[in-house]
């Protein structure tokens, strides 16, 4: 039998699937009105800055920005033509290969940075206010048994974690 949602629980669940796709839609514009790309890109050149030697195996990055190999690889494709990824096959076992940011990416990503954090902090964490920590912590609870229930997904590394 199937438990329906309240009205005060479909109006929450309403509420946040609004907030996702309107905050993620604002956060896409606003980077490709400044530096010319979007979120996936992003969060790629975010990633590989924060990773020792700004390089990441393309099977991690692809873990870590919860995207399938095969998509990764498109998106990968087309920052090496902008010059701001290259590839590299992994010394150690022949199999993998090494997503590397270069200097034009990591100049890229700096560009990129103030403005993504500005909109964050504009469009969330000021409007969240002291509220903003709980939401956090709300977050991290409804994403731990997801990644342990999703095959070949691990929860997505943060700056403390790298």
């Amino acid at each position: 039998m199937t438990h329906w949602l309240s009205s005060e629980e479909q109006r929450s669940w309403r509420g946040w699937l609004t907030m996702n796709r309107l905050l993620s839609d604002v956060l896409e514009r606003e980077l490709k009105a400044a530096v010319g790309f979007g979120l996936p890109e992003y969060e790629i050149l975010v990633h590989l800055s924060e990773a020792p030697q700004r390089r990441v195996r393309m099977a991690d990055l692809a873990h870590r920005t919860l995207t399938s190999r095969s998509r990764l690889s498109h998106q990968i494709d087309r920052m090496e033509r902008a010059g701001w990824v290259v590839r590299e096959r992994c010394e150690e076992d022949q199999r993998g290969q090494w997503a590397i940011m270069t200097a034009t990416g990591l100049d890229v990503i700096e560009r990129a940075a103030p403005i993504h954090v500005t909109g964050v902090r504009d469009h969330l964490v000021d409007v969240l206010g002291e509220e903003f920590s709980t939401f956090g912590r709300m977050c991290s609870t409804v994403v731990e048994p997801l990644t342990v229930a999703t095959p070949g997904i691990s929860q997505p590394l943060t700056r403390e974690d790298a």
